[in-house]
């Protein structure tokens, strides 16, 4: 039976009293615990947002998930906010994910306040546009889950025609002959890359090497070595509307860290050829789509409306 939070047990002994066992709340917790592990090691990461807490008595409280906030949905108030808030964003063209999150800092500054933590899952380049996953307040302690989900991605390369930096966003410094390429050349090459591979990142990236990104270094025109990662590409499908034209539209399905960058660059050496992306989209991040995704401006402006009303309501108490 239970008694004061013990759990008594008597049986018989040579004595003529019976000797008690007590096992103390510890032990009980303890078992409560091991039980929470087995649970959560059989969810799947990307819904396993927070671990559950045990409280002495042997209750366990779960912590309830951020909010994911699919357009035209919005919080109800600041504390809904700060309890956590996962926002999924079209990034629009030209813009860096730092900018995104400066934005969205600012507009929820005044009804959260200065401290209010904004953090992304993960960059997109400014060349591209599609799903940014934002978390804000208590939910940037989530940002590495949604990091590490399978991304998809769609756009176009153009063969014949290399950058520096893999993509547009530099000018041409090499052209060699592309005209010879067949539609089925360039489905056999992509699907090479299919499985487990090691990509080299391109040196204009983020990639921090010796404390400092390499995009910095390469500006200054340094020669460095970059170490090969092992990636993962579960599609990699590819078309063109002319078979006369350079132009290749792709879509891409891999893990975490894989540059698309480098994966048009290493088509086009597959090929025998150079190539460059011009195009690029994140359609998906793990089972969430850019299809469910708020606009900057649009999230923005509707965060800039709750606030004002909030404030009209406060006016009137």
């Amino acid at each position: 039976f239970k008694k004061n939070n013990f759990f008594h047990f008597s049986c018989a002994s040579h004595s003529s009293y019976n000797q008690h066992i007590f096992l103390g709340s510890r032990v009980f917790e303890r078992a409560i615990a091991a039980s929470v592990l087995l649970a959560e090691k059989s969810t799947p990461a990307q819904t396993r947002f927070a671990s559950n807490r045990v409280h002495a008595n042997g209750d366990s409280i779960a912590k309830p998930a951020p909010q994911i906030l699919h357009a035209p949905r919005i919080p109800a108030s600041a504390d809904e906010w700060a309890a956590g808030v996962v926002m999924l964003i079209d990034k629009p063209q030209d813009w860096t994910s730092f900018d995104v999150c400066g934005k969205l800092r600012g507009t929820l500054k005044p009804m959260c306040g200065r401290k209010f933590k904004v953090g992304h899952a993960g960059t997109l380049d400014p060349l591209a546009t599609g799903l940014l996953i934002v978390c804000a307040g208590k939910a940037t302690k989530q940002v590495d889950t949604f990091a590490n989900m399978d991304k998809v991605y769609t756009g176009t390369l153009r063969l014949g025609q290399g950058t520096a930096t893999y993509d547009s966003e530099s000018t041409v410094e090499e052209e060699l002959p592309w005209e010879h390429l067949s539609d089925q050349n360039i489905t056999e090459a992509a699907h090479s890359f299919l499985g487990d591979i090691m990509q080299v990142p391109p040196i204009y990236s983020a990639i921090k090497v010796g404390g400092e990104a390499l995009y910095k270094k390469a500006r200054r025109g340094e020669t460095v070595e970059i170490k090969s990662r092992a990636v993962s590409v579960t599609e990699f499908s590819t078309s063109r509307e002319d078979a006369a034209s350079p132009l290749v539209k792709f879509r891409v399905a891999c893990t975490k860290g894989t540059y698309i960058r480098s994966l048009a660059f290493d088509l086009g050496k597959k090929l025998g050829t150079v190539a460059h992306l011009t195009e690029l989209r994140r359609e998906s991040i793990g089972e969430h789509s850019v299809q469910d995704a708020w606009g900057i401006q649009e999230l923005s402006e509707a965060i800039r409306s709750q606030f004002k009303s909030e404030q009209a309501a406060q006016s009137t108490i």
